[in-house]
This record gives C-alpha cells, sequence and structure tokens, in this order.
C-alpha cells in the first residue's frame, strides 16, 4: 500500500469519526445507557465480591473498575454490535457490494479503515464519560504510571483489529446466507459472554475458564483490562491478541476472495 493509499484509508478512518459524530443524540443515549447499566453493574459486582472476596484474584476495586472499562470499550469495540456489519450486509443482500469492488481500494481495508475511525469515536464520546464517572463515583484501582494506559491503549488498538476480524467473518456471511441476522445474534451473545462482559473471564472455573480466555472474544475486554490493572504479561498479552488479529484478518481476506469470484460467476 503506497502513500496514497495511506492517505485514502486515513480518509476513510476520518470520514468515520465524522460520520458518527452527527449521531449526537445518540451519543448522550449512549453514554447515559452505558453509565446507568454500569452502576447497576457495580452494585451487582460488590454484592458478589462482598460474599466471595477475592473472586477471580481481583479485590472489589479492581472488580469495579472492570465494570467501567467494560462500559467504555462495550461501543467502541462493538462487542454488541452496531458497528459497520449490518451495512456491509445490507450491501451486499442488495447487490451494492458490486459497486464497492470496483473502487480503487481493498474492500476489507476500507472497511477497517472505517470503523477504525468509529471506534475512535465511541472510544471518545461513548467511554471516557462513563468510566470517569464510575472512577469518581465508586472506588476505583487506576494505575499512577502513564505508560501503563499507554499500555492499555495498545491492547484496546489490538482488540479493535480483533473485533472487526470476526465482525468482517459475520458480514461476508451474507454472501450465502439469505438472512444474517441469525449469525449477528450469535455473534453478539459470544461478544458478550465470551470478552468479560457479563463476568470477568478468570470467574470462569476450570476447563470454562480455560476455553472462554483462549478464544479471540477475550481480546476485546479482559485482556485490556488485565492490562490496565496490572494483572497481564504485556508481551504474552500482545502476542495473544495479535495472533488473532492476524488469523482473523487472514480468514477474512479469503473468504472475501471465495465472496469476490462467487459475484463475478453470478454477475457476469
Amino acid at each position: 500500500m503506497g502513500v496514497g493509499g495511506g492517505r485514502l484509508y486515513l480518509a476513510v478512518a476520518v470520514g468515520g469519526v465524522r460520520r458518527y459524530a452527527t449521531y449526537r443524540a445518540a451519543t448522550a443515549a449512549g453514554v447515559f445507557t452505558n453509565t446507568v447499566f454500569g452502576v447497576i453493574l457495580v452494585y451487582t459486582y460488590l454484592a458478589l465480591w462482598e460474599q466471595r472476596p477475592g473472586l477471580g484474584g481481583y479485590d472489589q476495586a479492581q472488580a469495579v473498575t472492570f465494570v467501567w472499562i467494560g462500559q467504555a470499550l462495550l461501543s467502541t469495540l462493538a462487542i454488541g454490535g452496531g458497528g459497520f456489519e449490518d451495512e456491509l450486509m445490507e450491501r451486499i443482500r442488495t447487490g451494492d457490494v458490486a459497486v464497492d469492488l470496483y473502487r480503487p481500494a481493498d474492500l476489507q481495508l476500507w472497511w477497517l479503515a472505517n470503523d477504525v475511525g468509529r471506534a475512535v469515536f465511541q472510544l471518545g464520546a461513548r467511554g471516557v464519560l462513563p468510566f470517569a464517572f464510575g472512577a469518581l463515583a465508586f472506588p476505583a484501582a487506576l494505575p499512577s504510571s502513564p505508560l501503563t494506559w499507554v499500555a492499555f491503549l495498545f491492547a484496546v488498538l489490538l482488540g479493535m483489529l480483533v473485533s472487526f476480524g470476526i465482525r468482517y467473518l459475520v458480514a461476508l456471511s451474507a454472501f450465502w446466507l439469505m438472512d444474517g441476522a441469525g449469525v449477528t445474534q450469535l455473534a453478539w451473545l459470544l461478544g458478550f459472554f465470551c470478552s468479560g462482559m457479563l463476568l470477568p473471564l478468570n470467574v470462569f472455573p476450570g476447563v470454562l475458564g480455560e476455553i472462554v480466555r483462549a478464544l479471540p472474544w477475550s481480546s476485546l475486554l479482559q485482556a485490556p483490562a488485565d492490562v490496565l490493572l496490572g494483572r497481564a504479561d504485556l508481551w504474552e498479552t500482545y502476542a495473544f491478541q495479535g495472533a488473532w488479529a492476524v488469523v482473523l484478518l487472514g480468514a477474512g481476506r479469503m473468504l472475501q476472495s471465495a465472496a469476490t469470484r462467487r459475484v463475478v460467476v453470478q454477475g457476469g
């Protein structure tokens, strides 16, 4: 990818930020919803950790911080959906994707740049305020070192790539399925359960815990949270997230090639 190509995808990413910045009412509603849901979850966690001190290796302050990290990353990484996938699936269903394939841009990189722009906006607009509220209103375990925050943001960036990789595969399934709603809902459920959004994955016992921590969804919340809480081996965590990003993006590339051949065969 040359300089011109890099500028194109940068422009797409900036366009993604601007696009979502226009939805001010929806953003404000999202901030309110994340904050309220975070408060409910915090009190649930406090009651649980009161009965089971040190559950999952976290104290109460770390458990509370985990909740607010989750609320900050819920929309940022589209753990519950709401990213590009619905739009891309609709374009595939209507055949408009054929126009996308004629653009002087790679389909996967185009949507990745767009999604990075969306994620950056969501982190700043819907992530920071609920997290700041939670840190001020409840006892939180926040790092004092700026380097830890930088390490956390890098883990979030890797999480963005993993999240995109999962959702791109989900979106491309529309080339073969008449209705991708089932796949989308399954991905949504797996995202909530296997990322740690409902409970930290460290709480899951035995083999189940080992399985969910080995799945790519753990890169979305559990991995960044453990980095911020000082409970992660940085290079091991980055290697885990990076490996899943490569695997998923590579799978998306192969599926895209198969889908493109399908469009050519059907469209002539």
